[in-house]
């Protein structure tokens, strides 16, 4: 049951758009969805450093990464994984609010986890990018050795082998990486969001 005892004090901090002047952006979540395996997090850490690069001041979230901090107390159930993105949804709206580009990079795998995330940073602020990478590809180099483990039964509840992983229905960008480089992929980001993040 949530406390009576809280009064947010939000509308008495310095606001969103006099912290985005201060650093020369408009603050943005891009939220980078796709199988495991499927360059998110690649993609991820070349798009900050480009976006860095170029005086923008971003910082990714990556799901390895809040799973040995924030969320370190969650599991895979689909209850976890709804908490997991909650959380992480709360984390990014508060870098949002502080004028950051924020770039989430997690599987999200339902529609509605995605949908859920976008209710929370608002949808005029959520900008949902598809790393679309086919099943074999992403098992195919399955970097973490997850793939066979989940083949094995070692993992349960693996997305895309016993799990389910629902496409997004309509991202901004449906960034098919089978054929691209990961410069070429951070290439058509940018070009999707520069307008949206330039003052």
């Amino acid at each position: 049951m949530a406390s009576t005892n809280i009064h947010p004090i939000f509308d008495r901090l310095v606001q969103q758009e006099d912290r985005e002047k201060r650093l020369g952006q408009n603050a943005k979540v891009l939220w980078l969805t796709g199988l495991s395996g499927s360059g998110k997090s690649t993609i991820a850490q070349a798009l900050e450093r480009r976006l860095f690069n170029e005086g923008f001041f971003p910082q990714v979230l990556d799901g390895d990464n809040i799973r040995t901090g924030i969320n370190k107390n969650l599991g895979f159930s689909v209850e976890d994984r709804e908490e997991n993105i909650r959380r992480i949804s709360e984390v990014a709206k508060l870098y949002l609010n502080s004028g950051i580009i924020v770039i989430s990079s997690f599987i999200s795998p339902t529609i509605k986890s995605r949908a859920a995330a976008k209710e929370i940073i608002g949808k005029e602020n959520f900008l949902e990018i598809f790393v679309n990478t086919p099943l074999e590809i992403c098992e195919k180099r399955d970097v973490k050795g997850l793939y066979k483990k989940a083949r094995s039964g070692e993992i349960k509840n693996f997305t895309g082998i016993d799990s389910p992983y629902e496409k997004p229905v309509n991202p901004i960008l449906d960034l098919k990486t089978e054929n691209q480089t990961v410069e070429e992929s951070v290439d058509e980001i940018i070009e999707h969001i520069y307008p949206l993040i330039n003052i």
